[in-house]
C-alpha cells in the first residue's frame, strides 16, 4: 500500500536533503507547462490542483456539471482515466469497466458525457465533434495539450499544501505559485486547517465550499457500521459517519483507486457478519466492486454546498455568453 510519506507535512531534515531533486522537477514542470496547447472551438474549463492526491477535484467537477447542465450547457468532461488501461480518447459507455477507463470517469458519466485519454487535445476533439458545447477538465492543470478559458485551482482545507515543496521533497507537483498564476481562482473545500490560503497570491479569487453527505447518512444514526474506503484521505469518510451519529465499530482504510480482490471482499464481508454491522463505503469504491458484492453495501456520497453560489455564477458567466456553450438536447449530449 502506498502512502504519503509523513514528511511531506513538514519541512524538516528529508525534505532539505530532497530540494536538489525538487528543483529539477520543478523546473521540468515549468517548461512543460509553457508549451502552447491546441485551442478548442468551445470554452474550456479546468479543475485541477499543485497536489498529488485527492484535493476534491472529482467532486467539483461533479457538482460544475451537474449545475451547467441544469443551465442547459452541453458540457462534456475530459480526464486521464486513472486506474483504467484505455489510451483514449475513448468516451466512455455504459458497458465499461473501471479496470478499462478507471472509476472516476464511471462517477462522471453518470451526470455527463465523459471522455478518458492522457492526450486531453485528442479527447476534447472527439468531444466537439460529438457535440460538446464546454469542456471540464477533471484534472489536468499541468497538462499543456489543450488551452483552458478558465482553470480552478481546488484545495483541500484539511491536508492545504504540506509542507509547501515539490515532490520529491513534499507533495506538490510544482510550486503553488506557479500552478496559481495560471488560474482564474481558487476553491476552497472545507476549513482552512493549514494556512493553506496565506500561500495564494493575495488578489487570487476564492470560492468557498464544503463537503455534505448524502441525506441517505442519516438512516445510519445509531447503526453498527464498517465502513470502508479506498480514496486519497479516507478519513474524510469515516470522520462524517460518526458525526452523523454511526455506531464506527471498525474502519478500513486501503490505497486510493485500490481494486478490491476476492480474498479482501470475503474478508469484509465476513467481518461485517461478525460484527452485526452494516458496510458502508464510497460511490467511487462502489463501482469497483462486482455487483454481487455491491448489493450487500450501503453506499454514502458526498457533494458541494457553495458558501456564495452567486460568486460561483459570476465566475463561469464570462465563459456561457457564447452561443457554443449552449445544447439543443440532441442525442449526441446524452
Amino acid at each position: 500500500m502506498w502512502r504519503a510519506p509523513g514528511f511531506w507535512q513538514h519541512d524538516g531534515l528529508m525534505s532539505r536533503l530532497l530540494a536538489p531533486a525538487a528543483a529539477v522537477v520543478a523546473t521540468a514542470t515549468a517548461r512543460r507547462v509553457a508549451r502552447p496547447g491546441w485551442r478548442a472551438t468551445v470554452p474550456v474549463l479546468c479543475c485541477g490542483n499543485v497536489t498529488v492526491g485527492g484535493a476534491g477535484k472529482t467532486t467539483l467537477v461533479l457538482d460544475l456539471a451537474q449545475h451547467l447542465r441544469r443551465q442547459g450547457v452541453a458540457v462534456h468532461v475530459l480526464l486521464r482515466g486513472y486506474g483504467g488501461r484505455v489510451r483514449g480518447p475513448h468516451r466512455v459507455m455504459p458497458e465499461d469497466g473501471p479496470d478499462l477507463i478507471g472509476d472516476e470517469a464511471l462517477l462522471l458519466a453518470a451526470v455527463a458525457p465523459t471522455w478518458v485519454g492522457g492526450d486531453r487535445a485528442a479527447s476534447a476533439r472527439a468531444a466537439v465533434a460529438a457535440g460538446a458545447g464546454l469542456l471540464l477538465l477533471d484534472d489536468g492543470l499541468q497538462n499543456p495539450t489543450l488551452a483552458k478559458d478558465l482553470s480552478l485551482l481546488v484545495v483541500d482545507g484539511g491536508t492545504g499544501f504540506g509542507n509547501g515543496r515539490v515532490l520529491p521533497a513534499g507533495p506538490l507537483r510544482e510550486p503553488v505559485a506557479a500552478g496559481a498564476a495560471r488560474c482564474g481562482a481558487a476553491v476552497l473545500i472545507g476549513e482552512d486547517r493549514t494556512g493553506a490560503l496565506s500561500r495564494l497570491p493575495p488578489r487570487l479569487p476564492v470560492l468557498h465550499a464544503h463537503l455534505v453527505q448524502d441525506a441517505a447518512i442519516a438512516a445510519l444514526q445509531g447503526r453498527r457500521v464498517l465502513a470502508f474506503a479506498g480514496i486519497a484521505h479516507p478519513g474524510k469518510f469515516f470522520t462524517p459517519l460518526a458525526a452523523a451519529g454511526a455506531e464506527l465499530v471498525a474502519t478500513r482504510p486501503f490505497p486510493d483507486h485500490h481494486a478490491y480482490d476476492a480474498a479482501e471482499l470475503d474478508r469484509l464481508l465476513d467481518e461485517a457478519d461478525r460484527m452485526a454491522a452494516l458496510l458502508v463505503t464510497t460511490p467511487k469504491d462502489a463501482v469497483r466492486l462486482p455487483p454481487s458484492v455491491r448489493a450487500r453495501v450501503t453506499v454514502i456520497g458526498v457533494g458541494l454546498a457553495w458558501e456564495d453560489p452567486a460568486a460561483r455564477d459570476r465566475l463561469l458567466a464570462p465563459l456561457l455568453q457564447g452561443d457554443n456553450a449552449c445544447s439543443t438536447g440532441s442525442a449526441s449530449e446524452t
